[in-house]
């Protein structure tokens, strides 16, 4: 099922079998609804993978406004240490359910 304002597949992934989404986060209500798999053997990948969401992020806060890449990825920064040190929702994690 496809989702509202989907995002195109990145051009290498497509017709590649080896291939797997691992992360799905939207916009809703104010908030954020996500669906992901573990996909990685070893936790610390989470990080490799966040810190190089957080650098595309800044580009594009670079390309497309008045902040510059530095400032983009300090701001983002910022945010992910006061979020891990006071948790403004720490939501919660369901397994996935069958057929998704």
């Amino acid at each position: 099922m496809a989702g509202p304002k989907e995002q195109p597949l990145p051009p290498d992934v497509i017709d590649r079998e080896d291939a797997t989404e691992v992360l799905r986060v939207f916009v809703l209500d104010g908030g954020l609804s996500m669906a992901f798999q573990r996909a990685f053997e070893e936790p610390d990948m989470w990080g490799l993978l966040l810190v190089d969401l957080a650098r595309h992020a800044a580009r594009a806060y670079a390309r497309e406004s008045e902040y510059t890449e530095e400032e983009a990825l300090e701001r983002i920064v910022d945010m992910f240490e006061a979020e891990l040190e006071r948790p403004t929702d720490l939501g919660t994690t369901e397994p996935r359910r069958k057929g998704h």
